[in-house]
């Protein structure tokens, strides 16, 4: 009896076996398919856009976290995973110095400021993005196309009338490195589903509003699907468990919410692809949700009976 110890902790008492680095190297293996195929499309500037940007988010979460005196996390893969994401959203032309600083700026403001991992409530990748977007118009929009890296206008630019659907689905066009190739990205999904990292409410939710939103303004719901970033935003970045509701109604709400925004820049709007906004835009949101959506305790709100 002396050697037993009495454990008293808060409920929840349920213990699960995710953790964060199980959960960032799902996500990584799941971009694998993904990364491959930039590769085969853009050659080696997909591997130096990547590698540098993978190098520059871990090392700015290093150097925050010691200038922080907090303990260096970068072994659980969330810095990597970000610095990952963003070298696969950007035009393969970018110039080094450029995705450096980009991907230093998403770790630094989009994630470290807040408190670190958790904590943050925007997508940092997205958030570096949208910095590069707003600081460097003209490079973010100079497009190349696959193997001759000769200039070429994006499907979202051309249009569904000059877009080819096969294309389009195995990523024969100009665009950013990884989400050009709609079949990279399903195959990725699809295995994120299978280790239960991704709920299927937050895709669904876009996918079927993007549809909906097409058919009912006369749109190509096909080459909605897959021109620009719907689907790599949908898998791998709107999914994002820190920016993201928890709640099932958040979340569907949320997908939605994401589709709409997609279709409304999209058709009304002057910009060709309103992924990134979108989805920045509801991650604010989700703060909201996650109390609108808020499933009632057991008990509350119901009167005693006289």
């Amino acid at each position: 009896m002396e050697d037993m110890k009495l454990i008293v902790a808060p409920s929840p008492h349920i213990r699960d076996t995710d953790r964060t680095e199980k959960i960032m190297f799902s996500v990584l293996i799941a971009l694998l398919p993904v990364l491959v195929a930039s590769i085969y499309l853009f050659r080696w500037d997909a591997v130096r856009l990547v590698l540098l940007s993978a190098g520059a988010a871990v090392a700015t979460e290093a150097i925050f976290q010691r200038l922080r005196n907090k303990p260096i996390t970068i072994g659980d893969g969330s810095a990597l995973v970000t610095g990952v994401l963003l070298g696969l959203i950007v035009p393969p032309s970018l110039p080094s110095w450029m995705i450096i600083i980009g991907s230093a700026f998403a770790v630094a403001i989009g994630k470290q400021v807040f408190g670190g991992l958790g904590h943050n409530p925007f997508n940092p990748a997205l958030v570096g993005r949208a910095f590069l977007t707003a600081s460097f118009a003209v490079a973010m929009t100079n497009w190349t196309a696959p193997f001759d890296a000769i200039s070429a206008a994006t499907p979202l630019a051309l249009g569904a009338a000059r877009s080819n659907i096969p294309n389009l689905f195995f990523g024969t066009v100009a665009g950013s490195l990884g989400e050009t190739s709609a079949v990279a990205i399903l195959i990725g999904g699809i295995y994120l589903f299978y280790k239960g990292a991704l709920d299927y409410r937050i895709p669904v939710g876009i996918l079927g509003t993007v549809v909906a939103m097409s058919l009912l303004t006369g749109q190509d719901p096909v080459f909605h699907l897959l021109a620009g970033s719907v689907l790599f935003g949908a898998v791998f970045m709107a999914t994002d468990p820190v920016t993201s509701p928890i709640t099932v109604g958040g979340r569907w709400i949320f997908g939605i919410g994401i589709g709409l925004i997609i279709m409304l820049i999209r058709i009304w709007g002057s910009y060709p692809d309103g992924v990134t906004f979108a989805i920045l835009l509801m991650n604010a949101a989700t703060p909201l949700l996650n109390r609108w959506t808020r499933p009632r305790i057991y008990g509350q709100g119901v009167k005693a009976s006289e």
